[in-house]
């Protein structure tokens, strides 16, 4: 009996050693969002300190943004080269020294230079990690990519929450109650994590080391060796295929939306829908609390095919937007909740399936910098959002800017609408798209 256990418990510690690499990438992700999450919450409390407006908010998040968009194609490039391993332990020291300067009493433009290290720092991992992720769990990339962001979606859920209790509560001895406890245990946890990444993930991706990220040298994929690219040509080839055009245009106008949203809820819900400052932190943490959906659509799009399940998120999206911007008037918490929620459930399904149709299609000698250009494109426009939506809410209000935001999710739902009706289930970059 005694030996069958110890070899029951030695398959267990066998089986989950499998999946240390997906934990650490996941956790690094995870931190990588409480970082980005944990700056909205803080906007009132950053206009009082500071007297700036929605607009400057606004435009500093963009900054943040676009610093982080800046980073998906370099990352890629450098990971096709040198590792991915490598570059996503660079990008989370970054983030975590970044984050540990907030420590000190600073001027605002201190801030938000601090916030544009953060987003470099954030930018280089999930491009990164959907190409390791992808090598090292070739047959369960969908399920692989829904744990991934279901972790890290969670990092929305604690960061408001973390604002709320560290305003009141002093768990750092040397630091006064306040926000700067947040980042202060951000940054530490942080470089815990990155050290133990890069320990760990190179032993279960023997080849990591040398570039490869676990692909053996004579891996195709598509009919195209996994040899290294020869130039940046290869990367805008992408666009070459229509249905790939397209399916970039859709998700970037998701990005445009889903980036405002999580920029402003908190503000729009105090504002336009007369809540309450902790009842909005709590309902901006349900946005992201519904983030275990991407395990189901992520199982789903490994079984149903990623565009069917790709179209249901989006359109659940899509008519829960409808439903927050037109229902804000009630001043329900309830109603605009329960749409905020939607929201959440349709926007979180919608990644995992995403990034897996995406790697469906592009060649693995190519994978980190292809997608760090389209990931750049959506993330690009997903960082001119906050901006728009602070220039829109100054000039007019915030339920305009979110009429605008709901409009561009309606778009990525009929794009991606028109995809599955053409057949276009499936595509091969640089040959003839298919059913």
């Amino acid at each position: 009996m005694a030996p069958s256990r110890r070899s029951g418990a030695a398959s267990l510690a066998s089986g989950l050693s499998r999946y240390d690499a997906l934990l650490l990438t996941a956790l690094i992700w995870f931190l990588a969002k409480f970082l980005r999450y944990a700056f909205p919450p803080l906007f009132e409390p950053f206009q009082g300190t500071y007297g700036v407006s929605n607009a400057v908010l606004g435009t500093a998040f963009t900054g943040f943004m676009l610093m982080y968009a800046a980073m998906q194609f370099p990352s890629g490039v450098l990971a096709d080269r040198i590792g991915s391993v490598s570059v996503i332990t660079a990008g989370v020291v970054l983030a975590s020294l970044s984050a540990l300067v907030l420590l000190l009493e600073s001027p605002f433009v201190v801030l938000v230079g601090v916030m544009v290290l953060i987003g470099a720092g954030t930018g280089v991992h999930k491009t990164v990690a959907i190409r390791l992720l992808s090598r090292a769990y070739p047959a369960r990339t969908g399920r692989a990519l829904g744990v991934l962001d279901s972790i890290g979606a969670f990092g929305g859920v604690v960061a408001p929450v973390a604002v709320v209790f560290f305003a009141g509560v002093s768990v750092v001895p040397f630091i006064e109650t306040g926000w700067r406890q947040l980042f202060f245990l951000a940054g530490i946890a942080g470089l815990a994590l990155g050290g133990a990444f890069a320990l760990v993930v190179p032993k279960r991706l023997p080849s990591a080391a040398r570039g490869a990220d676990a692909a053996d040298d004579d891996s195709t994929r598509g009919g195209e060796s996994d040899s290294p690219p020869k130039g940046l040509r290869q990367y805008g080839a992408l666009f070459h295929d229509r249905y790939f055009t397209v399916f970039v245009l859709a998700t970037v106008c998701f990005s445009f939306t889903y980036n405002g949203l999580v920029a402003f809820a908190p503000l729009y819900l105090i504002e336009e829908g007369g809540l309450e400052v902790a009842t909005a932190n709590v309902l901006y943490g349900a946005l992201f609390a519904v983030s275990l959906v991407q395990v189901v659509t992520g199982e789903l799009g490994d079984r149903l095919g990623t565009l069917p399940v790709i179209v249901g998120t989006l359109t659940l999206s899509s008519m829960a937007m409808v439903t927050f911007v037109v229902t804000t008037g009630t001043g329900s918490a309830l109603i605009l909740g329960g749409a905020l929620v939607a929201v959440g459930l349709g926007a979180h399904g919608y990644r995992p399936v995403r990034g897996a149709y995406l790697m469906s299609a592009i060649p693995p000698a190519i994978a980190g910098g292809s997608l760090g250009v389209v990931r750049t494109l959506l993330m690009g426009a997903g960082a001119l959002s906050p901006a728009v939506v602070g220039i829109l809410a100054d000039l007019s209000s915030f339920r305009v800017a979110f009429s605008l935001l709901t409009v561009s999710m309606c778009v990525a739902t009929v794009l991606c609408g028109l995809l599955l009706a053409v057949g276009a289930t499936t595509f091969t970059v640089g040959g003839d798209s298919s059913g």
